[in-house]
């Protein structure tokens, strides 16, 4: 499920969506200078990252998803897990931690999709090209 091939694995290893082996993004999510850019192509196959000019407009969508399970995944542990009933209390931990998370949630938003269009080939990975 999580192996090389399946989209889960370049989600989460933020891996190229054809080879699963080229890093997609240059550097790390919290490197806030570069939070959010990716290669012009793929270090390993070559792929281009952009089909198209604002190609990751869509990707906000994504993030908008991602944004509205966090909200209700904080708010469903913090009133039925931990019983937290002050609503100020509450907006401070969903600000606190969407704050926290933001810059990640950007990068897995594009990686994500990333994968809805692009499939991985085997033949494209050092591993298949034997």
């Amino acid at each position: 499920m999580f192996g090389k091939g399946s989209r889960l694995y370049s989600i989460f290893r933020m891996k190229c969506p054809q080879c699963h082996e080229g890093d997609f993004f240059i550097s790390h999510p919290y490197n806030l200078l570069k939070a959010g850019d990716i290669h012009e192509h793929c270090p390993n196959c070559g792929l281009k990252y952009s089909k198209e000019p604002g190609f990751y407009y869509g990707a906000m969508y994504v993030s908008y998803a991602l944004g509205v399970a966090l909200f209700v995944t904080l708010w469903v542990v913090m009133n039925l897990f931990l019983s937290i009933e002050s609503t100020g209390l509450q907006i401070f931990v969903v600000i606190a931690v969407t704050l926290v998370l933001t810059p990640y949630l950007y990068a897995l938003s594009k990686i994500i999709w990333a994968n809805f269009f692009i499939r991985y080939d085997r033949s494209k990975n050092s591993e298949g090209a034997h």
